[in-house]
């Protein structure tokens, strides 16, 4: 089986920053896409950003100029910097990957159990 556990999350107050930490264990033969979402009470699951294999990057115009969205291939785990936070990314945030177990199988996608991010003005 494949585990997500996100952790980095916590209280900070507005303009503070943060890094959220996301670490894929389990059977991995590859990791295609990462990706970050967030939900606040009584909203919808947004994408907040994320980054292909190779390192590309797409980010939320929420979020765009103030998270970074990274990995380490080789440490199966992804980051995001939130700097500049703001009272309105407060949620809970979910890491997301593309998994492949085994060379020939398809990518599955699996999700963390979340880590709370909240600001205060």
């Amino acid at each position: 089986q494949v585990q997500l556990v996100e952790s980095g999350g916590g209280m900070v107050q507005a303009g503070g920053s943060l890094r959220l930490s996301c670490v894929a264990s389990g059977t991995i033969f590859s990791i295609n896409a990462m990706r970050w979402y967030r939900q606040a009470p009584g909203k919808q699951r947004e994408l907040v950003a994320t980054i292909t294999s190779g390192g590309n990057t797409d980010y939320a115009d929420s979020v765009k100029g103030r998270f970074t969205i990274s990995r380490d291939n080789a440490k199966n785990t992804g980051y995001l910097q939130m700097n500049s936070l703001k009272p309105e990314d407060t949620a809970v945030y979910y890491c997301n990957a593309d998994v492949r177990k085994v060379l020939g199988l398809k990518f599955i996608s699996y999700w963390g159990q979340g880590t709370q991010v909240t600001v205060s003005a």
